[in-house]
């Protein structure tokens, strides 16, 4: 059975009653191979705790409830951004609430080439003070930038169709697992958290790290601001970067 069909059978469920949870995590595995995540991931993907994560995934399927992504774009970030040249996360809170949107890369909205708010005012910002007064082509899948080794990820990697919020329980396990392990193995790391509910999750990383705290993007266009003001974000984010050596990030 192909990967394909598995995660089709595990967001849809219209006709099976039982899912191969084991296989499904193998081949989840595996796709995360040719970026090196694989096997930084592979304890928790194998584990009793994602095991839960998709039971209730499931659980919530067969009552009905679609969610956001579609499993099959469930670990693009990781997918996209090479583990060894990862130097950026970005945390978000959750995917765009509306179907058919969220691509599996936080703020991404590659899958109906229409730019959501959040993003809109990000591109904003970084037309406003990376590219003034110069030409920004405004992406809709920011994979270009998990390329360069920018993790864009959210603190739910899920969410109930048009309920934002709804799955931060059900991936904390996850965050947890993964902030530990990213830290021990790359302690240089530049770290944005963007809204309250990222903001929780800074304390897990040593002040010895690059910390930026701001408002989420969406925050503005729930104020009905004409920009999101993020504090020159993205121009300090090069800025450690450089300061460590590394090629800035071409936002």
């Amino acid at each position: 059975m192909n990967l394909a069909v598995l995660l089709i059978a595990l967001t849809l469920l219209l006709s099976m009653t039982t899912i191969d949870l084991e296989e499904i995590k193998i081949k989840l595995y595996q796709k995360l191979k040719p970026s090196g995540w694989a096997d930084v991931l592979k304890t928790f993907i194998l584990s009793d705790d994602f095991d839960k994560i998709l039971q209730e995934l499931l659980r919530q399927s067969q009552d009905g409830k679609r969610f956001t992504p579609m499993v099959k774009y469930l670990f693009r970030a990781f997918e996209e951004c090479p583990y060894n040249e990862t130097k950026v996360i970005i945390l978000g809170q959750d995917p765009y609430p509306l179907p058919n949107v969220a691509d599996g890369i936080a703020f991404s909205c590659s899958n109906d080439n229409y730019i959501q708010q959040s993003l809109k005012y990000i591109h904003g910002e970084i037309e406003n003070t990376v590219y003034p007064n110069q030409e920004y082509n405004r992406i809709t899948d920011l994979k270009a930038w998990s390329n360069q080794g920018v993790l864009l990820i959210n603190t739910a990697f899920t969410t109930t169709v048009n309920k934002v919020g709804s799955h931060y329980k059900i991936w904390e396990p996850f965050m947890s697992f993964l902030l530990d392990v990213i830290q021990y193995d790359k302690p240089d790391l530049v770290y944005a958290f963007l809204g309250k509910k990222a903001q929780e999750w800074s304390i897990s990383i040593p002040e010895t790290n690059h910390k930026f705290l701001r408002t989420h993007p969406a925050s503005a266009a729930h104020n009905k601001q004409d920009y999101w003001h993020s504090d020159d974000l993205f121009n300090k984010i090069n800025a450690c970067l450089i300061r460590q050596g590394k090629e800035p990030i071409i936002w």
